[in-house]
């Protein structure tokens, strides 16, 4: 068979299918399969057209070879999940569908038509999915499981099997030190020394408040364009409605701002501060103006984490990193990996302020702080 011959055969069997002669259509096909001629599209329609006749055998040997030339065909690998969804596979069917959703993670600019069969095929998958996590909870429950009272990492895991959470990892843009713990928000009981901090939210408020008397020159745009650097967070760059007032800025304090500022600025010497020549300590308010939105986005390197001490915290205002959303609590800290994908907004009518500032990781040893707080200012010195 000859390429003129084979493309006119080709052609045939899908006019053939699109009519809805499948006798006719199964002919072309398997006579282009039997001349060694066949490639995915070819074996994918003669799937199709096996599938009309009621032939799930046949359907899956066609799917199978399609799958072996062309293992990322999307139209092989949805036809072969609902294959195995009727046959009752529910954690194969979920396998394929999962495959072929992440090849097509978007479907903006899709035709309609192709944008409705991965919306169902998204929700069959989200289905399978919750029909097995009942069945594997209902089997924890019969062997004693409590999840009141289970490790939360293990309940998590049961989210992330069930697809019902997804799986966040480390993303810094600039430095990766390897080996650490991927944790999105950090149990409050390792970090003791937040109490003294906390007790000081009053305090640190009122110093706050005494700056913001001046008026709003004391804040500027927390994305800031650089001349030597490409823009990141390009939709807040120069933008008023997300903006900082230092504390300390690359290694040092801001003079004016520090210097009416000492019980804040005491207050923050009980963290174990990130301490990097040129670098940080940082900490400075953030103020968020109504109806603002941060979009997710990720931090430059992993061996720091950052505290966030809200100060202004009006309802309606919330932040995620990872799978965990939370709402800002005024004197109620937390620390979370900036790492991680994370987000805020200002959904409320007021203006929300947080103290922020980054510390170690508490996993780093001493020796090896000072390796990267070496290699940082090293950095900066090329």
């Amino acid at each position: 068979m000859n390429d003129i011959e084979l493309n006119a055969l080709g052609a045939q069997g899908m006019a053939a299918l699109a009519r809805g002669g499948n006798a006719e259509a199964l002919r072309c096909f398997n006579a282009i399969v039997e001349a060694g001629r066949a490639d995915g599209t070819v074996w994918v329609a003669l799937a199709l057209a096996r599938q009309a006749f009621g032939d799930p055998d046949g359907t899956a040997h066609a799917l199978d070879a399609a799958l072996k030339l062309e293992p990322q065909n999307v139209r092989a690998l949805l036809m072969k999940g609902d294959l195995m969804a009727d046959a009752g596979d529910r954690r194969a069917a979920v396998s394929f569908y999962g495959a072929a959703l992440d090849l097509v993670p978007d479907t903006e600019g899709l035709p309609p038509e192709a944008v409705s069969e991965m919306d169902r095929v998204r929700g069959a998958r989200d289905r399978l999915n919750e029909a097995l996590h009942a069945d594997l909870t209902r089997g924890l429950l019969s062997r004693g499981y409590d999840p009141a009272t289970a490790s939360p990492r293990f309940n998590e895991s049961l989210d992330l099997l069930a697809g019902r959470k997804r799986r966040y990892i480390q993303e810094p843009r600039s430095y990766f030190f390897p080996g650490l713990p991927t944790i999105q928000v950090y149990p409050r009981e390792n970090f003791p020394w937040l109490d003294a901090i906390e007790a000081a939210t009053a305090d640190i408020l009122a110093e706050l408040q005494d700056l913001m008397a001046d008026g709003p020159d004391i804040f500027a745009p927390y994305i800031e364009a650089e001349v030597n650097r490409p823009a990141t967070q390009a939709d807040l760059l120069d933008d008023d409605t997300w903006t900082a007032c230092y504390l300390w800025r690359d290694g040092a304090p801001v003079p004016e701002i520090a210097a009416r500022c000492p019980r804040t600025m005491a207050a923050l010497e009980h963290a174990p501060l990130e301490r990097i020549a040129g670098r940080s300590p940082f900490a400075l308010f953030s103020k968020l103006t109504p109806g603002a939105v941060i979009a997710p986005h990720t931090g430059f390197h992993n061996s720091r984490l950052v505290v966030h001490l809200p100060l202004i915290a009006p309802k309606g205002c919330w932040f995620r990193v990872g799978n965990e959303t939370l709402t800002w609590e005024a004197g109620k800290a937390f620390v979370f990996d900036d790492t991680i994908e994370h987000e805020a907004a200002n959904e409320s009518a007021e203006t929300r302020i947080v103290l922020i500032f980054n510390i170690w990781r508490p996993e780093l040893t001493e020796a090896e702080r000072g390796l990267v707080a070496s290699l940082m200012e090293g950095i900066a010195g090329l």
